[in-house]
């Protein structure tokens, strides 16, 4: 994949939400997201590092910080997921959780306001995010590039149709017509394509069109969600709370299993702010304690997963060193020493739970041995 050939849309997801999703579409669905978000993340890099060489690296800016942002809710979102997956030992119960976790809101963590964006919408904004930075950066493709441009255009114009249908009375006209210039251009850029004419200067600003359409349609339709604060909401959000609370419960109780020294945040059970009240007055406060759950929640994902990352990489950085300390022929005491070093290390690491100090502290030992023996 390089800058200037769009990379594929986000994969459709399955089922609806609180339904019980069957495992074969859940695990076709993880395993094409997770692709999808390592393709998308590569792509950001790259985008990002040819937005600083731009001569508009300050305007880009922006849509550089928003489209990380996006990643980052979706990435978050998707490893939640895969904890509640658990490898497929799921049931109906873990596989409802998963639609919840799915088409329930996430947190942007303010990237795009408060807005209630389901995972596949957030999906979507990144995908059109990423359309109107690869345009705007006006990187030069080929042939075989701008047909995969067009491809996508079109998909994005498919989009649009869909969103324009559920736009209130009072926009809907404006969305339509929005919608049918795009189609237009869409469908006069394919035919001069087809009869070999040069496209090259006219597809960019088209991508550039239809990507802000179809962020706004995005925008717009979780706006005025977001502005629906009813019972009905509250109740929504409140589910999905249940499932990701859950599910950062499972990450906790991994955590706790696997290293010591372990976080030891408070996950928050929304089930303890009551039931949902219906007074206007009362639901805004209920609104307000919701959030504060769903933070407190993103902040012990972060603390417990990036504990069992630490395992992870210690244990990575410890075999790395010894692939290392094999490819140098060595005296048989300084080999000895650091046999013995690597044997303490995957000792510490086949206990459990691991003793994160300990390991780091091996490695840290290996290391400077290594140094000062090579």
């Amino acid at each position: 994949m390089t800058v200037g050939t769009p990379t594929a849309s986000a994969p459709s997801p399955p089922g609806r939400i609180g339904s019980s999703i069957p495992a074969k579409e859940l695990l076709a669905f993880l395993d094409a997201l997770g692709s999808w978000r390592d393709r998308r993340r590569a792509e950001l890099d790259e985008l990002d590092q040819a937005a600083l060489n731009s001569a508009d690296a300050d305007a880009l800016s922006g849509d550089i910080v928003l489209s990380m942002a996006v990643w980052k809710a979706v990435s978050d979102r998707y490893e939640l997921i895969l904890v509640t997956w658990d490898s497929g030992r799921v049931g109906t119960t873990e596989t409802e959780r998963i639609s919840t976790l799915i088409w329930g809101g996430l947190d942007t963590g303010g990237a795009a306001g408060s807005l209630a964006v389901s995972l596949p919408e957030a999906c979507t904004l990144s995908d059109a995010l990423a359309s109107t930075l690869r345009a705007k950066l006006a990187l030069e493709p080929g042939d075989a590039d701008l047909a995969a441009r067009l491809r996508q255009l079109r998909a994005g114009v498919e989009r649009i149709n869909d969103l324009v249908a559920i736009e209130p009375a009072a926009t809907r006209n404006a969305a339509i017509a929005t919608h049918h210039d795009l189609d237009r251009r869409t469908t006069d850029l394919t035919e001069r394509a087809k009869r070999g004419a040069d496209i090259g200067g006219l597809i960019g600003p088209l991508e550039i069109d239809a990507a802000h359409a179809e962020r706004d349609l995005i925008v717009g339709a979780a706006t005025r969600r977001e502005r629906a604060a009813d019972v009905a909401r509250a109740r929504a959000v409140r589910t999905e709370l249940e499932a990701q609370g859950q599910a950062v419960r499972t990450l906790a109780d991994r955590c706790v299993a696997a290293v010591t020294p372990a976080p030891r945040l408070a996950v928050p059970d929304v089930t303890a702010l009551g039931p949902v009240p219906n007074t206007p007055a009362e639901l805004e406060k209920y609104l307000t304690r919701l959030d504060a759950v769903r933070r407190a929640l993103g902040q012990a994902q972060t603390a417990y997963g990036s504990a069992l990352e630490r395992k992870d990489e210690l244990a990575g950085r410890l075999d790395a060193y010894q692939v290392k300390a094999g490819s140098v022929p060595r005296s048989s005491g300084t080999t000895e020493d650091l046999a013995e070093l690597y044997r303490r290390g995957r000792e510490v690491l086949d206990a459990e739970p691991v003793d994160l100090v300990r390991l780091g502290a091996l490695v840290a030992a290996y290391q400077t041995y290594l140094g000062v023996t090579t």
